[in-house]
């Protein structure tokens, strides 16, 4: 708990401070502090929502803790643009970081959780934590989810880039009403990190590898949206603006069907005592090789093929992300039964001595 409110006053004093730089180098600075507490906090909350609740639950309850992120995203860049508007871009950054701050220092009221219990020697404790560690880095499933993730957030985060240039150049809308539109396909993406989460854990409950199926259907029906959506024109099909649009906010919807699976199900194969250096691990490929990796992609596609073609594209890496999800249910009752054991020795709980 101290470490979720280290990281979230310091994205808040980050904030605030962004209001008094004097230059670039200064607000870069600035900007990066933000980045790196919102980094950390990620990872520790995603730990503790997960630790708070039942196994079943873990997938909706992560994807509403992670799509609340891109409805502050949202609003922030709303209430930015208000504020910076009547009272110039400085207080806009005062103006949310000071309520963070206040937020930050009521974490101090939430109750903390335990990992396992307390007590004994620190060669015990020494290979205890290897075997923590190797709970991570040596898990098939872990792996694999990495990288299914990842590849569903190529096509998410391309279609996020660049959809206000797709809007202004094919339909000649403003950028201001572009930028709102492409918002409501973020929020529409949020509701659906919800939604499908809370889906994969009804899969999950009633078959034993249906959470992996279900992510894995979900991932190819985005797909299949998004590219007719982009790229019915090459079937013969002709969308007017408002049905295309619709279409967009569709595969918008499901293409974040892996945020909640993907943080549940590698939280459910790694040991307790490191469950929130797993969730940083998995939030960082999905980062590097995921969010900034899409929109990179999808320049490159619209520069060879264009925008339009660039965005019939991207989607086809969800075919990579359902094989990864399919592929990942192997082990997955496998390495669940060997953190159990884990978790459970007695070696175990003395890593926290």
């Amino acid at each position: 708990m101290k470490s979720i409110v280290a990281m979230a006053v310091l994205w808040s004093v980050a904030c605030i401070s962004c209001m008094f730089a004097l230059s670039y180098v200064q607000l870069l600075l600035a900007r990066a502090m933000v980045g790196l507490g919102e980094a950390g906090y990620g990872s520790v909350g995603a730990a503790m929502v997960a630790t708070h609740f039942p196994q079943r639950m873990r997938s909706g309850l992560l994807g509403g803790f992670f799509a609340s992120a891109s409805v502050g995203s949202v609003l922030g860049v709303v209430l930015g643009g208000v504020i910076a508007t009547r009272f110039g871009w400085q207080a806009a950054f005062g103006v949310v970081g000071i309520p963070g701050l206040f937020l930050a220092l009521m974490y101090l009221l939430v109750r903390d959780y335990k990992t396992v219990d307390t007590a004994s020697t620190n060669t015990a404790e020494s290979s205890t934590k290897g075997d923590m560690i190797r709970s991570i880095v040596g898990s098939v499933t872990v792996r694999w989810v990495c990288i299914g993730a990842a590849a569903q957030l190529i096509a998410l985060s391309a279609l996020w880039a660049w959809l206000p240039s797709f809007l202004n150049r094919v339909y000649g809308i403003a950028p201001d009403k572009a930028g709102i539109q492409a918002a409501l396909v973020v929020l529409a993406g949020a509701a659906g990190s919800l939604v499908l989460g809370a889906i994969a854990d009804r899969a999950g409950a009633r078959y034993e590898n249906g959470k992996f199926i279900a992510v894995a259907i979900l991932s190819l029906l985005s797909m299949v949206t998004l590219m007719f959506a982009f790229g019915s024109g090459h079937v013969g099909v002709v969308l007017t603006q408002a049905a295309q649009f619709r279409l967009i906010v569709l595969g918008g919807f499901l293409a974040t069907c892996t945020v909640g699976p993907a943080a549940a199900i590698v939280i459910d194969v790694i040991h307790p005592g490191v469950r929130s250096t797993g969730a940083s691990v998995l939030s960082l490929v999905q980062n590097l090789f995921g969010l900034a990796a899409g929109p990179f992609i999808g320049g490159l596609l619209s520069d060879a093929v264009g925008l339009e073609n660039a965005l019939t594209l991207t989607p086809l890496t969800c075919v990579i992300a359902a094989a990864s999800f399919v592929l990942a249910r192997k082990g997955y009752q496998t390495d669940i039964h060997r953190i159990d054991n884990s978790a459970a020795a007695p070696d175990s709980q003395a890593a926290f001595a």
